[in-house]
């Protein structure tokens, strides 16, 4: 008899919840106005959407014309990132912008951070992380130079859960009066969104996260940080975002943000329990296995490894004959071949980051999830090790 499925790879996304589809449908049939369109039609659209905003911005804590919707954590990401250099270029603010950022971040910010080096006459420093994937508010601090026009450093690291001191790194930032963006698309579920506490001027976040939708994400601007958008057509957004605006699934974050929101500490501690239970039974069961991240500082269901004389895909495929879907890392870097950027920058030799293994649990997940895999992971590691050369034995 088939198995269940168990999914583990909740940092790649996660299911949208019911509650979340009964709050989109009506504005796909009945309220399916042009929120642009001055007709009652369309004001029935303009009307859900901005109280959308009005409630997204109340969960941030900030004011909701500081909250612009796009299509995803990238484009936020872009948005922020391009849009805050391009600004200070076309400003003539500083010669030649300067960014700061992470080796541990997105593609949609390193690539971001590499086109505009390559393309647009920008600089680009990216600050080294520990072992654990933190940034050194004081490397941050000797980083600064007289054109940096933006930092940007993420939340919570989307392979393996480490979460940055972001108010103090923010406040590093503010000290000078240089916009600090972060992205915080894995923190959407489980971590403060408040960004008066976490002093930061731009967040991006990505509904599909937290139970939401895909293709719907936001960002938020403080107000005063200039930024040039980066699609031009309508004065949709406040002039920042061009494109006429995808209300149903605006509704649908917007309910998802909710509901992450409520009960979230509880959650939490459910989450870190099974989190931990998991961690332990892999370290105790199967020798050369590492933990990756910060050992306590770190996303409630994010566990990830590495396993020493194995590789990941061949990790992946065996668990998935289990029925157990996991991830080697990054889901939109999951595919390639190259090992995770993120661990050989904490310093993981490479022959050993090949073996990378990430487990993300969500609000489905039970303790009999953690028995299945501390079940079958060792004997699957003790297999793939068997038909290495390099494995002693």
């Amino acid at each position: 008899m088939d198995r269940p499925t168990i999914y583990l790879d909740h940092a790649a996304t996660t299911a949208v919840d019911p509650r979340v589809v009964d709050a989109m449908l009506p504005y796909f049939t009945a309220y399916y106005g042009n929120p642009s369109s001055v007709h009652h039609k369309g004001r029935e659209s303009q009307k859900a959407m901005e109280e959308a905003r009005r409630a997204v911005a109340e969960m941030l804590n900030c004011d909701p014309r500081e909250i612009v919707f796009t299509s995803c954590g990238t484009e936020s990401d872009n948005l922020a990132i391009r849009g805050v250099a391009l600004a200070a270029r076309h400003r003539k603010v500083v010669e030649r912008p300067h960014i700061i950022t992470s080796p541990i971040e997105h593609h949609a910010v390193s690539h971001t951070c590499e086109q505009l080096a390559k393309l647009f006459d920008c600089e680009v420093t990216v600050l080294p992380v520990d072992e654990y994937g933190l940034v050194n508010p004081t490397d941050l601090e000797q980083a600064i130079r007289p054109n940096t026009v933006l930092v940007s450093i993420m939340y919570a690291n989307n392979e393996v859960g480490t979460i940055q001191t972001i108010a103090e790194l923010a406040g590093v930032a503010r000290a000078r009066r240089i916009p600090f963006h972060t992205d915080a698309v894995q923190a959407g579920g489980s971590l403060d969104l408040n960004v008066y506490r976490l002093g930061v001027d731009l967040l991006s976040l990505s509904a599909h996260k937290f139970y939401g939708p895909k293709g719907v994400g936001l960002l938020y601007r403080r107000q005063g940080v200039p930024l040039l958008p980066l699609q031009t057509g309508g004065s949709h957004e406040g002039n920042r975002r061009a494109g006429t605006e995808n209300v149903p699934y605006i509704v649908g974050l917007t309910k998802a943000l909710e509901l992450a929101q409520t009960g979230q500490a509880e959650e939490n501690v459910r989450l870190v329990g099974l989190r931990d239970r998991l961690i332990a039974g892999v370290l105790e069961r199967i020798p050369h296995a590492r933990l990756t991240g910060h050992p306590t500082q770190r996303l409630s269901n994010s566990a990830s490894f590495v396993f020493e004389y194995v590789e990941g895909e061949g990790i992946l495929l065996l668990l998935d004959h289990e029925g157990i879907c996991g991830s080697s890392g990054s889901a939109c870097t999951s595919a390639e071949i190259e090992p995770s950027h993120v661990l050989t920058a904490m310093g993981v030799p490479v022959e050993v980051a090949h073996g990378s293994l990430r487990l993300t649990l969500g609000r489905e997940n039970t303790d009999a999830d953690v028995d299945r895999v501390l079940e079958v992971l060792p004997p699957i590691i003790q297999r793939l090790r068997d038909m290495s050369p390099l494995y002693p034995g």
